[in-house]
């Protein structure tokens, strides 16, 4: 359909003999052209053109200014004078792209004299009606696609989880049941709403899901879906973070497994809970994103969108993850799993985000998929007290550079003698011995699980 678009923008460029560009109603570009007919003119490429070709979208100052010419009521062409002041270096000409009275977007001509005669404007309209059907089609099939997707990411049970699999590939067409996809998670989502996946190059669809919001339990299949002995992860939204992988409990299909308590991490940012522990800062949402890709080699596409959709979002400590690629939808489950492990390991985990890829987050790809309470192990309770921060620091620092006294105390800026009498105060709070293998393990884990 880009290529459509492409070329209904390239017919208007030649019919008028200037360049043209196509953008949606929120001003993010969709195609543009140069006048194959004419020399290259720098004049062309004002602030605001560049601006737009560039990064793919205008500011909120510049659509303002243009929307005050009443461009989105106009049902013809509409004449814009030049404003060096504004970067707008060019006298303009809108064409109104609308469907059935309802404006959907805007094609953008550079104006010169003497211009475009009337009969050739009034052609190039003709041609923004086509364009209209095209994104009216395309908004019709996205409403439903960003439905589908949720419904695929939220499915509880085998047979809804094929149905919603099935309609979503129905949606996406031929081109798109074999295609090249990441799953990409965003949270916190605090915008008032999720943005258009036309204004996002390369999403296929995007969608919001509940993170941590309201009562029940939420479920995603781990595998293909269908039957066969699938294993369920049922995400309690009162047990630390619906969505997530390792949030809840596990058990097979349609039967629950253990209860999972709320992990809590000694940090900052949250709520406090009685035991010292702090809870995550769950805001309710979580935004979901299936975007192409040209290479599985190549997650750029993937990494750029989150980069954005993090910027949209308002919140600094938004992070997101990136799923491993995938051909096809019949990994979709498994995806947002890593996808949502992937944005918990970049928010407990600075040095990974603030956009982490599945497969770097090394031990977090494990630690996200156990059980809530893992960081309440009895064992190092105590330790994770706030009241003990700093040794709860000091092992972890220790424990990270492989147990190497002289890495650690420099690390940390202190002697090793220091050092050495925190650790001894870690192996006496935690009953464990930081000279065995499995003791070390265990505590590793604990204190990074604990983050999450």
């Amino acid at each position: 359909m880009k290529g459509d678009y492409q070329e209904l923008v390239d017919e208007i460029s030649a019919l008028l003999a200037v360049p043209a560009t196509l953008e949606n109603r929120d001003f993010g570009l969709i195609a543009f052209a140069h006048d194959s007919g004419s020399e290259f003119d720098e004049t062309t490429l004002d602030p605001v053109r560049t601006r737009s070709i560039l990064t793919r979208k205008s500011t909120p100052a510049v659509r303002s200014w243009f929307e005050g010419f009443g461009i989105a009521r106009a049902t013809g062409p509409v004449r814009i004078p030049a404003a060096p002041d504004a970067g707008v270096f060019r006298d303009r000409i809108c064409l109104p792209v609308r469907h059935r009275g309802i404006v959907l977007g805007y094609v953008w001509l550079l104006d010169a004299s003497p211009g475009p005669t009337a009969a050739q404007l009034a052609a190039a309209m003709e041609v923004t009606a086509r364009i209209g059907t095209l994104l009216a089609d395309e908004e019709r099939a996205g409403a439903d696609l960003s439905r589908e997707f949720r419904a695929a990411l939220t499915a509880e049970h085998d047979w809804h989880y094929d149905m919603a699999v099935s309609a979503l590939r129905t949606a996406l067409g031929g081109a798109g049941t074999d295609a090249l996809h990441a799953v990409v998670c965003v949270t916190p989502w605090t915008a008032t709403e999720a943005p258009s996946s036309r204004s996002l190059p390369g999403a296929a669809a995007l969608c919001t899901v509940s993170w941590g919001a309201g009562g029940g339990a939420r479920a995603w299949q781990l595998g293909t879906g269908g039957s066969g002995g699938s294993r369920t992860v049922f995400l309690d939204a009162d047990a630390g973070g619906a969505g997530a992988p390792g949030s809840g409990r596990t058990g097979r299909t349609g039967t629950p497994g253990g209860g999972a308590g709320r992990a809590g991490s000694p940090r900052s940012g949250g709520s406090e809970g009685s035991d010292g522990f702090v809870d995550p800062d769950d805001t309710g949402q979580a935004l979901a994103v299936l975007v192409r890709l040209r290479s599985a080699d190549a997650l750029a596409p993937a990494v750029t969108a989150a980069d954005r959709l993090r910027a949209m979002t308002g919140a600094g400590a938004a992070t997101a993850g990136v799923a491993a690629p995938r051909r096809g939808l019949a990994g979709l489950n498994t995806a947002w799993l890593e996808a949502t492990s992937a944005a918990r390991a970049a928010r407990a985990e600075p040095r990974l985000g603030p956009v982490a890829e599945w497969a770097a987050i090394g031990p977090y790809r494990m630690l996200t998929a156990l059980p809530a309470d893992t960081a309440r192990d009895p064992a190092v309770r105590e330790l994770l007290d706030r009241s003990h921060g700093e040794l709860a620091r000091t092992a972890e620092v220790f424990l990270d550079n492989a147990g190497q006294a002289g890495r650690t105390a420099a690390a940390l800026g202190i002697h090793r003698q220091t050092l050495y009498y925190r650790l001894s105060r870690v192996e006496r709070l935690t009953g464990l011995d930081l000279a065995e293998g499995e003791d070390r393990l265990l505590l590793h884990m604990a204190l990074k699980a604990a983050r999450l």
